[in-house]
């Protein structure tokens, strides 16, 4: 009975690795909303500025997710995301490109990240 509930245990552990948490979802729906609160996140991104929880929390997870195509990404991560890149480009696109530059500078990530965030 106990090696049951050990490997019970691990599958559980090992589901919940396969996407992301969404307790930080709001705040960042929240942070991407503002235009002057985007370009505090776009700043934490790339070292430019400091990150408070929710943005350290994005920082750490934002290069696993444009490289494998968000595939741990909620559906809602996926909008959020979306939304992130539009604002940035919209609002900032010099820093857009910047943003590209950093985390796919063989650009070869954006594409397909795109096509499953659409």
């Amino acid at each position: 009975m106990k090696l049951f509930i050990a490997l019970a245990t691990l599958v559980v552990l090992a589901a919940g690795q396969n996407t992301y948490t969404s307790e930080n979802d709001d705040v960042a729906e929240a942070l991407i909303s503002n235009p002057e609160t985007l370009k505090v996140l776009f700043n934490c991104l790339l070292d430019k500025g400091p990150c408070d929880k929710t943005q350290t929390f994005i920082k750490t997870f934002m290069p696993e997710a444009i490289q494998q195509a968000c595939a741990k990404c909620s559906a809602d991560q996926k909008v959020i995301l979306k939304k992130f890149l539009a604002g940035l480009k919209d609002h900032y696109p010099a820093d857009y490109e910047v943003y590209k530059q950093k985390f796919d500078p063989e650009n070869k990530y954006f594409v397909p990240l795109y096509k499953v965030i659409a």
